[in-house]
């Protein structure tokens, strides 16, 4: 692992500036395309990992079936969650995000543009409102990224679940695809600015879940389910 750098993030900042403008010029004109999106997002991605020196190994894409969308739920350690599981994956996927990131220039508006789904859990009507939109973006065959934890762990472990994105699964009717991340907290640990150069991440997709099978009235089970398969590729955490 090499000495911690902020130069990473400069260049993050630029690289998402890069794909933000002609996103939001393409909304302005009626003409931004999931295609166009999807196309900047694996760029971004790439790039994002390679200027960080992350090495990036993947199991289980025997798992994914072509064209078929999932709520993707997956553990929370690093903003860097975000661009490894783009390249992981390698499916049209938008995320569900906090609404503070929103709020950043730019960013903001080509992430709305672009089709991310913004979530704000202190008002009923816009949770519900985040619902509908996830629900638009997984009938369009693009799979929905969203972090149960619904924050970052500082120490690793996985927190307790959300049940909003498990409910999204269920009314869409789609298939959960549990994920875990391990090696990005060692990249960009929550609480930190300065990214530290050369780790390795590993990626396990496990099998999908049929969210329908279990219903509103087996969420819990459900939840259970999805977190058991997370956690199992999941080394035991050190504070």
């Amino acid at each position: 692992m090499m000495a911690p750098s902020l130069d990473i993030m400069a260049h993050a900042a630029v690289e998402t500036l890069r794909i933000s403008v002609p996103t939001i010029i393409e909304a302005a004109l009626g003409s931004v395309s999931s295609q166009a999106c999807d196309e900047r997002l694996d760029s971004w991605s790439r790039n994002l990992l390679q200027e960080a020196g992350l090495y990036l190994h993947v199991q289980g894409r025997e798992h994914l079936v072509a064209g078929e969308p999932y709520v993707v739920m997956s553990n929370h350690q690093s903003h860097y969650d975000i661009p490894v599981l783009f390249r992981a994956l390698r499916i049209p996927m938008r995320m569900v995000a906090k609404k503070e990131i929103f709020r950043i220039p730019f960013m903001a508006g080509a992430m709305r543009a672009a089709g991310f789904v913004e979530v704000d859990r202190e008002h009923q009507r816009s949770a519900m409102e985040s619902l509908t939109t996830a629900h638009d973006r997984l009938s369009e065959s693009i799979s929905v990224w969203i972090a149960p934890e619904g924050t970052r762990s500082r120490t690793g472990r996985l927190g307790p679940f959300r049940r909003g994105g498990f409910r999204i699964a269920i009314r869409s009717g789609v298939r959960i695809l549990p994920v875990t991340i391990d090696g990005t907290r060692k990249t960009l640990p929550a609480g930190r600015l300065t990214v530290c150069r050369g780790n390795w991440v590993t990626v396990t997709i496990s099998p999908p879940i049929n969210s329908a099978h279990y219903g509103l009235e087996g969420m819990n089970k459900l939840m259970i389910c999805v977190r058991e398969a997370i956690v199992r590729h999941l080394p035991e955490a050190v504070d």
